[in-house]
């Protein structure tokens, strides 16, 4: 059976574009366009896609906007954003907003059959460039990790400094890295960032 496709994006010649690129490969399915991000939500409930292709800045409703009220009321469509806009604000608004994943319209053809096959099982999609945008500088070591990992699971810190042999010092010095390279204030917001982003798992 194919994937079942909603094309968002408020630019006519890319839905033609986008509608061609798929129409042609027997895998995929054109359930129908949006031009905004309002017609998306009312469409998405209407035709139920396995997969939304969706724009980030669009007029009446943006992308992110779209992407949050899509999730609410149908939690299983999966959300693939595809933007010419690579900034790591976009990128994390998306991801944090329940995007499965996020690409830049520049992508290769097969690139985007497999992140659509990926997308439709569930997994996680980025592509190359906005992989190497979004984890620049900021992934977390194996020590990091381990200390987030044990947090998740409720440690205090003196408790994950004696699964670790490490002081509480060194431990506390681990949190403050950990919430500056996930851009949190937080254990409990930067347990969420890491769950959110696979770097942990429950």
């Amino acid at each position: 059976m194919p994937i079942r496709l909603l094309i968002v994006d408020d630019h006519p010649v890319v839905r033609v574009g986008m509608r061609g690129m798929f129409s042609g490969d027997p895998r995929f399915e054109i359930a129908g366009e949006a031009e905004d991000g309002r017609a998306a939500v009312t469409l998405a409930a209407e035709l139920k896609p396995d997969v939304i292709l969706m724009d980030l800045r669009m007029p009446v409703l943006d992308g992110v906007s779209a992407l949050q009220a899509i999730r609410a009321a149908q939690p299983e469509i999966r959300v693939l954003i595809l933007t010419t806009y690579d900034s790591d604000q976009d990128i994390r608004r998306a991801l944090d907003a329940g995007a499965v994943g996020y690409l830049l319209k520049d992508t290769p053809r097969e690139e985007l059959y497999r992140a659509v096959l990926l997308a439709a099982e569930g997994r996680a999609v980025l592509g190359m460039t906005v992989s190497s945008r979004l984890f620049a500088g900021d992934v977390l070591s194996e020590r990091e990790i381990a200390v987030l990992a044990f947090a998740a699971q409720g440690e205090t810190n003196a408790g994950i400094g004696k699964r670790l042999h490490i002081s509480e010092a060194t431990v506390k010095t681990h949190l403050k890295h950990i919430y500056a390279k996930l851009g949190v204030t937080d254990r409990a917001a930067a347990v969420a960032v890491a769950l959110k982003r696979r770097i942990i798992s429950n």
